[in-house]
C-alpha cells in the first residue's frame, strides 16, 4: 500500500510527460499540420506579411521536418507490414 501512494505521483508525472512527448510529436511531426503551416507561410509571404529572408528559412525548416516525417510514416508502414 505505502509502494503505492510513493509511486503514484511519479506514475502520474510519466503519463504526462508522455502525452506532453506525444502532442509536441504531433506538433512536429503531423504531415497535415505541417502542410497547413507550409501554406499559412506561403500566404503570408505572398500578402507581404513577412520578409523573403524569414518566409526561406521557416519554409526549410518546415521541409526538413516534412522529410522526416515522411521517413517516420515510411518505418511504420514497413514496421506494420513485417508484423503480418
Amino acid at each position: 500500500m505505502l509502494h503505492k501512494l510513493v509511486s503514484a505521483p511519479i506514475n502520474l508525472v510519466i503519463k504526462i510527460g508522455e502525452k506532453v512527448k506525444e502532442e509536441a510529436d504531433k506538433e512536429l511531426y503531423d504531415l497535415p499540420t505541417i502542410q497547413q503551416k507550409l501554406i499559412q507561410l506561403q500566404m503570408m509571404y505572398e500578402l507581404g506579411e513577412i520578409p523573403e529572408e524569414a518566409y526561406t528559412a521557416k519554409e526549410e525548416e518546415l521541409l526538413i521536418r516534412y522529410e522526416t516525417a515522411k521517413r517516420m510514416e515510411l518505418e511504420q508502414w514497413e514496421q506494420m507490414t513485417k508484423k503480418k
